[in-house]
C-alpha cells in the first residue's frame, strides 16, 4: 500500500477523518504521494470509488496520481473515479447529463464576438473615453467570469471607472454574444464550470469526496464549482506561498480563508522537503517570510550530502551575465537535462539561449518562443548565410517572401534568374550582371520562351522608370520579369544597396550591424512590428507595436554581441545556424519561465536577471500585481534547485543605456546588506 511509504505528517493528512480538510504541501514536501495515499486510503475503506471526484490543473498530473494508485489495485476499481481538469471533467458529466454541449475554442468564440462588436459604431459616438478594443473587452469577460458572480457591468466599472459611459454599448454586445451562443448550443471553456455549477446547484450529485491539487490556483468560479459538488468530504493539497497565477484569475483567497469558510475545517502541514539543502531552503524561507503569514511554517530539512551554499553572481553588463552563465553551464559536471536556467520576463532568455547556442550546448525553452525561431534573427541568420553560401535557395527564398508582391513561387524563380545572370553566380547576377536575356526555366515546353509563353510576357523595364533606382539597377535584366512589381523592385534596390555597403567587409559584427542598420532591415522591423502590434480587429495597437519594435531591436543587437567574438563570417553562421536542429533535440539546459518550472525540479538552477523592475517586474506591479505575488514568484524559482542555486543580475544594460539596482529580494534573502553599494 502507498500508505507505507508516507513519512508522519504525510499519513496523518492522507488518513484524516472525512470532511473539511486543508493540506499545506510546501515545495518539495510530496504532495502527490500524499493525494496517492488519501485516495488508496479512501478505497481501502470502502469508499465507492465513483463517488471519489479528483481535481488537478493538468490532465497529466491527474493520469500520473491514477497510474500509482493503479498499482495497488484493479484497473476496474481506479477507472470509476472521476478525474481530470475541472473543464475534462464538466464537459463529460454535462455529456452524462445530456445537456447541449458544442465546445468552441477562444480563437472561433473571439470571431464570433468580434463580429458582433464591430456592429457597433463607436466612433460616432461623442465620448470622451475611447472604447476598448473588440480582442480587449473579450478578455475582460472571460476574467470576470472566473473571477466574480456580480454582475460585469459592477466589476468592470470598479476596475475601469473612467467607461462607465460606455458600459451599456459593453453590456449589449456581450448580451447578444451571450444569446448567439445560446442559439447556437456554442459553449466556452468557462461556460463549462458555469453549466455544470448550475446543474449541480439543480440536481445533486452523492460524492463522498472531492480532492483538489494545487487548490492555491483555483479562481473564484472554480471554488465555486468545488462548493456546488456539495461532497461530503473535502482534501484540498496546496501551498499559500506558491499562489504566483493572479494574472490568471487565480484567487489566492480561496486557500487563504479555507477554515473560516468550512466548518471544523482541519489543517494538516507537510513541512519534510525532501528537494533543497538547508542553505537554499534557508534562503527561500528569509524571502517568503516577508509575506503575510496565513500558515505558518518550518519546514524540515531530509536531503544528505554536501550542502553548497547558494551564490550571488554581480556583473558589470547584461550581456556579460548571459555569457558567464554559458560558460559555467559549459564548465558544470551537472547533466545537462538537470539545469535550468530560470527567468521571470521572456527576453532575458534570448541572451541564454543564443550564449549556450555559441558553445555548442544544447538546451530546451518553455514558457517562450526560441531566440533563434524569432523571425527578426531567422532573417539575419538567413541573409548571413546566403553570403556564405549563395548557393542556399531556400535562404534567399527566405529573405525575398518579405518584400511586397513577392511570394514562394516568385522568389524562387528570382534565385534561378540570378544564378543565370551570373553565369552560375548569384552575387554576380544581383550586382553586375554578364547575361541579359531571361532564362528558360520550363524548359520541358518548347513553346515557351524562358519563364513565359512569348515574347510579348517579358516585362517592359520602362514600367519601373519613375523609381528611385541607379543606372545599373534600372538595366538589371530581372526587371523584365512580368510578375515583379514596384514594390519588389524596391526590396531588391533595398538587398542589392546591402550588398554594396558590405564589399571588402571580412568582420561578421561590422557585417551584421551594417544589415541591421541597412533599410532591408528597417522593413522587415516594420512589418514584424506591424503583424505584432495589431489587434484582432486590425487595428495597430500604438503601445503594443513600440513593445515588439523594442524587443525585435534588442534581438538583432544581442546577435551582434555574439558576433564580436568571431573574426571569420563562415565560423559565426556555423555557430549560429549549423547543427541549430541538433541543439534544440534531445537533453538540453532548460530555460524557463517562474511558472514554467513550477512543479519541477533540477540539481543546479541559475536565476537570472535580479535587477529591481525585472524581478520583482515593476511594470506588472502597477497593472495590478503586487510586490508580494513577485516574492512568491522569487520564492517558486529558487526551491526548484535541488543542490546549487545560482543567483545573478547585472548592473548596466549597454543597449538601452541603462543602469540597475539590485533585486530588493537580493536584501532579504541576506545576499547583499543595505548598506552595501553596488559600483
Amino acid at each position: 500500500m502507498p500508505l507505507s511509504t508516507l513519512n508522519e505528517e504525510q499519513l496523518s493528512a492522507a488518513t484524516a477523518p472525512m470532511g473539511n480538510n486543508l493540506i499545506i504541501a510546501s515545495a518539495g514536501t510530496g504532495k502527490t504521494s500524499t493525494i496517492v495515499g488519501r485516495i488508496a486510503n479512501l478505497i481501502k475503506s470502502g469508499v465507492d470509488p465513483s463517488k471519489i471526484v479528483l481535481l488537478t490543473f493538468t490532465n497529466k498530473a491527474s493520469a500520473e496520481m491514477l497510474e500509482r494508485v493503479g498499482r495497488y489495485f484493479p484497473s476496474s476499481v481506479v477507472s470509476q473515479i472521476e478525474s481530470g481538469t475541472f473543464h475534462a471533467v464538466s464537459y463529460r458529466w454535462l455529456k452524462k447529463m445530456k445537456k447541449e454541449v458544442i465546445l468552441k475554442q477562444p480563437t472561433e468564440l473571439k470571431t464570433l464576438f468580434r463580429s458582433i462588436y464591430e456592429k457597433r459604431q463607436f466612433k460616432r459616438l461623442n465620448h470622451d473615453t475611447e472604447a476598448f478594443s473588440s480582442t480587449y473587452l473579450y478578455e475582460q469577460y472571460n476574467l470576470y467570469q472566473n473571477a466574480s458572480f456580480d454582475g460585469f457591468d459592477i466589476w468592470f466599472i470598479e476596475k475601469y471607472p473612467e467607461h462607465r459611459e460606455l458600459i451599456d454599448i459593453y453590456m449589449n454586445i456581450i448580451d447578444e454574444y451571450e444569446e448567439t451562443k445560446d442559439k447556437f448550443g456554442f459553449v466556452s471553456f468557462n461556460d463549462l464550470l458555469l453549466k455544470m455549477r448550475q446543474s449541480l446547484l439543480e440536481d445533486k450529485i452523492d460524492i463522498n469526496e472531492v480532492l483538489v491539487d494545487e487548490y492555491q490556483d483555483t479562481n473564484t468560479l472554480q471554488n465555486a464549482l468545488i462548493d456546488a459538488m456539495n461532497a461530503k468530504s473535502l482534501f484540498c493539497v496546496g501551498d499559500y506561498d506558491q499562489s504566483i497565477y493572479a494574472f490568471n484569475g487565480a484567487n489566492i483567497e480561496n486557500i487563504a480563508t479555507f477554515p473560516k469558510r468550512y466548518k471544523n475545517a482541519s489543517v494538516f502541514t507537510l513541512s519534510k522537503n525532501y528537494r533543497s539543502t538547508a542553505s537554499i531552503l534557508s534562503l527561500a524561507n528569509r524571502v517568503i517570510e516577508k509575506n503575510e503569514r496565513i500558515y505558518p511554517k518550518k519546514l524540515e530539512v531530509t536531503k544528505k550530502g554536501k550542502n553548497y551554499a547558494p551564490r550571488l553572481i554581480v556583473y558589470n553588463e547584461l550581456f556579460d551575465q548571459y555569457q558567464a552563465i554559458a560558460k559555467n553551464i559549459k564548465n558544470s559536471y551537472t547533466p545537462n537535462s538537470q539545469i535550468a536556467v530560470i527567468f521571470r520576463n521572456n527576453a532575458s532568455a534570448d541572451g541564454v539561449e543564443a550564449s549556450l547556442r555559441e558553445l555548442g550546448i544544447s538546451s530546451k525553452r518553455k514558457g517562450g518562443n526560441s531566440f533563434f525561431e524569432a523571425k527578426e534573427v531567422k532573417f539575419l541568420l538567413d541573409t548571413l548565410s546566403l553570403i556564405v553560401n549563395p548557393k542556399d535557395m531556400m535562404a534567399f527564398i527566405h529573405i525575398f517572401e518579405y518584400g511586397r508582391g513577392i511570394g514562394t513561387a516568385l522568389a524562387k524563380e528570382m534565385f534561378e534568374c540570378f544564378i543565370y545572370f551570373g553565369e552560375g553566380h548569384l552575387f554576380t547576377g544581383v550586382l553586375s550582371p554578364r547575361v541579359y536575356t531571361l532564362p528558360k526555366l520550363n524548359p520541358t515546353k518548347n513553346m515557351q520562351l524562358g519563364l513565359f509563353d512569348d515574347d510579348t510576357q517579358i516585362g517592359s523595364m520602362s514600367r519601373f522608370s519613375a523609381l528611385p533606382l541607379n543606372e545599373k539597377l534600372k538595366s538589371n535584366p530581372i526587371l523584365k520579369h512580368p510578375k515583379i512589381t514596384s514594390d519588389g523592385v524596391l526590396f531588391f534596390k533595398e538587398f542589392y544597396d546591402f550588398l554594396q555597403s558590405i564589399r571588402g567587409v571580412k568582420q561578421p559584427k561590422t557585417m551584421l550591424l551594417k544589415l541591421i542598420n541597412s533599410p532591408l532591415y528597417e522593413n522587415i522591423v516594420q512589418t514584424l512590428s506591424n503583424q505584432r502590434g495589431k489587434l484582432k480587429s486590425g487595428e495597430i495597437d500604438r503601445d503594443k507595436k513600440a513593445l515588439a519594435k523594442e524587443r525585435i531591436v534588442r534581438k538583432a543587437r544581442l546577435l551582434s554581441d555574439l558576433a564580436s567574438h568571431y573574426k571569420e563570417i563562415r565560423r559565426f553562421v556555423n555557430a549560429m545556424v549549423l547543427g541549430g536542429n541538433e541543439l534544440s533535440e534531445g537533453d538540453g539546459v532548460n530555460l524557463l519561465t517562474v511558472h514554467a518550472s513550477k512543479g519541477l525540479e533540477f540539481s543546479e538552477v541559475y536565476v537570472t536577471d535580479l535587477m529591481d523592475g525585472r524581478f520583482p517586474n515593476r511594470k506588472l506591479m502597477s497593472k495590478g500585481g503586487s510586490l508580494e505575488e513577485e516574492r512568491r514568484l522569487f520564492y517558486v524559482a529558487v526551491t526548484r534547485a535541488k543542490e546549487r542555486l545560482y543567483l545573478s543580475f547585472a548592473k548596466s544594460d549597454r543597449v538601452k543605456k541603462m543602469d540597475f539596482e539590485p533585486s530588493p529580494f537580493l536584501y532579504e534573502a541576506g545576499l547583499l546588506k543595505n548598506l552595501d553599494k553596488i559600483r
